[in-house]
């Protein structure tokens, strides 16, 4: 489980440099820590390195070092990219350009410290935001760190434990938009580095060298079958690039197409991983899709395990998991003990995932891609076939996705470009009907409305990291892996027009053409999706009576956050004026029980 730990401080300053001291032997005391880099005003302490997957790399004379794992960038060609091992010229060029060599010639899962030509400590995020960079402030030295139980215990060891507030206006937030992209998180005195921004410690700017939007407003339009062409070198290079830190790997395979397309990139014979795909089911209409990855599986060459989903799955178990500066919704995790059953047992050392494959490939049931093509080219001779497609895919008639592109042509609606509310739950006091939907948002957002409504929504759902560490099983987690979200994929994906990847008329068309000769057709055909709603609500009924108490007697009642009289009516199953459900009923209790880890 890599981990890593930054104190920077003012030497000029006695009190900050003498707790920086004392963090960074409390820190050094810890079984298998040790320093990558002690400089003056800066310490950076690291855990769990391997070779070839996460290292810890020192720039020339101590002036930098990056985190975690580098990839160089070279020309798609299906092959995995070399990974990168820093020389004395890249070393040169990434300090003399504060770090934006990093982001145009590499790309990875990385961190970086660096010292700019100025004196001034730089810190930057890579632009996948795959491993996290959290910062909290404490006695006047910068902590900057991946896992907050690392920040927690090593104050605690020197004495000097750490007041916490949790940031209400933050949960509300959650409540009604989804899960914030920004830079605060649900304890106020720690927040985040933004993927790809660049911190500078000394004078309390920053910069974001690499955002999604300005990726997005750089149509590559093309012939479909060139692009065809070149989404499928990208994809099998990213994705072999990521299994060529392996030795052994799982896969989850559920049968879609993204998961798929991964199995496809991994088949035998195209990397010296051995890939062991793992597919989880469960009784109900849409859960058990064991036929797709057998399919998936058999055309790949690789071995498929099946495990059932464990309805007996206890809730409470999550009163135990570690604190994290946001709440974790478990019920992606619910398989988790599983994972770690199974990595241990073929000795894998990653688990690597389809997830970002929605947005990335577009798969949004709606008429925008239309909309899309006036806004880019007007009304020329492909508008109509565009405007087909849109309505193919939006199921609705012809005449109307030509309507709703014209209208949104002529008058932008800004309003579907806003996060909007996703339900009453949150009570007025906490700000339900004030709050500026874009205020937890990431930065970025708010300015990105300048694009076509399609490749609006699109960007913006790849402006979510898709979580590293698992709070439940913790070290004894597989490393997680979602190749899909590649620095070069994303922007490849960003670049490429709403219209062209669903041309065709289909979610996900421009995927399916590119690896229609390596899915069984089954699967490049496959319009239904799996999902695990009856999963979900088997476990809240095995465990509603632990819910209730936790829910009922909790903070977020006691609060006022949430009308308790409606809540109980929701658990017993009753009427009720909110749009309660099994799903939602788990996020209360995942936030609930992530405030009992936060007493006071």
């Amino acid at each position: 489980m890599f981990r890593f730990i930054a104190l920077v401080w003012s030497q000029s300053r006695p009190q900050p440099s003498a707790c920086a001291q004392r963090l960074s032997a409390a820190c050094r005391q810890r079984p298998d820590w040790r320093a990558a880099l002690l400089r003056p005003g800066l310490h950076v302490l690291t855990t769990g390195e391997r070779p070839g997957i996460n290292e810890a790399q020192v720039l020339d004379g101590d002036r930098g070092l990056v985190l975690g794992k580098l990839f160089r960038r070279v020309e798609f060609d299906s092959g995995p990219a070399p990974g990168a091992t820093l020389g004395d010229a890249d070393a040169a060029r990434i300090l003399e350009t504060c770090g934006r060599a990093l982001v145009d010639r590499f790309w990875g899962r990385y961190v970086a410290f660096l010292q700019s030509p100025a004196g001034d400590t730089l810190i930057l995020r890579d632009p996948s935001g795959s491993l996290p960079c959290f910062r909290l402030n404490h006695d006047g030295v910068a902590v900057y760190f991946s896992w907050l139980e690392d920040a927690l215990q090593i104050t605690a060891a020197t004495g000097m434990p750490l007041d916490w507030t949790v940031n209400w206006e933050v949960l509300a937030h959650r409540f009604l938009y989804g899960a914030q992209n920004g830079r605060s998180t649900a304890i106020t005195e720690i927040n985040q580095l933004l993927p790809g921004e660049l911190a500078n410690v000394d004078d309390g700017t920053s910069a974001l060298l690499w955002t999604a939007p300005n990726h997005a407003r750089l149509a590559a339009d093309m012939d479909a079958g060139e692009a065809a062409t070149l989404l499928g070198r990208a994809v099998r290079s990213c994705v072999r690039s990521w299994a060529s830190c392996y030795d052994t790997l799982l896969l989850r395979l559920s049968g879609g197409v993204d998961s798929s397309i991964l199995a496809s990139c991994l088949a035998a014979g195209s990397t010296p991983a051995d890939v062991i795909c793992v597919n989880y089911h469960s009784p109900g209409s849409d859960t058990d899709e064991r036929s797709y990855a057998m399919l998936a599986a058999s055309r790949a060459g690789r071995d498929l395990l099946t495990r059932e989903r464990d309805p007996s799955f206890r809730i409470e178990r999550v009163l135990a998991s570690a604190r994290m500066p946001n709440p974790v919704n478990y019920v992606g995790a619910m398989n988790a003990a599983t994972d770690a059953r199974l990595a241990a047992a073929y000795q894998a050392g990653a688990m690597f995932t389809g997830a970002g494959g929605d947005p990335l490939f577009y798969e949004m049931a709606t008429w925008w891609a239309a909309a899309d093509y006036l806004h880019d080219r007007g009304f020329d001779a492909g508008f109509l076939a565009a405007a087909l497609d849109a309505a193919r895919v939006g199921r609705i008639s012809l005449w109307r996705a030509i309507r709703l592109a014209v209208q949104e042509r002529v008058r932008p609606d800004l309003a579907a470009r806003s996060p909007t509310t996703r339900s009453d739950w949150v009570c007025a006091d906490f700000g339900r009907e004030r709050m500026d939907g874009f205020r937890f948002a990431h930065p970025e957002l708010r300015a990105a409305t300048d694009l076509p409504i399609g490749k609006h929504a699109q960007t913006a759902a790849l402006m979510h990291p898709v979580g590293y560490y698992d709070p439940f099983e913790q070290a004894a987690a597989p490393e997680a892996v979602h190749p899909l979200f590649s620095q070069p994929l994303v922007e490849l994906c960003l670049r490429f027009p709403t219209y062209l990847l669903t041309r065709g008329g289909r979610g996900r068309a421009l995927a399916r053409r590119a690896f229609a000769q390596d899915l069984p057709p089954q699967i490049a055909a496959r319009r239904s999706k799996g999902g695990t709603d009856d999963h979900i609500k088997a476990v809240l009924q095995n465990n509603i009576d632990f819910a209730s108490g936790l829910l009922l007697d909790g903070r977020l009642c006691r609060r006022g956050f949430v009308d308790r009289g409606r809540l109980e009516a929701a658990l017993r199953g009753g009427p009720t004026t909110l749009d309660w459900s099994p799903g939602l009923i788990h996020e209360l209790v995942a936030v609930e029980a992530w405030l009992t880890r936060w007493p006071g």
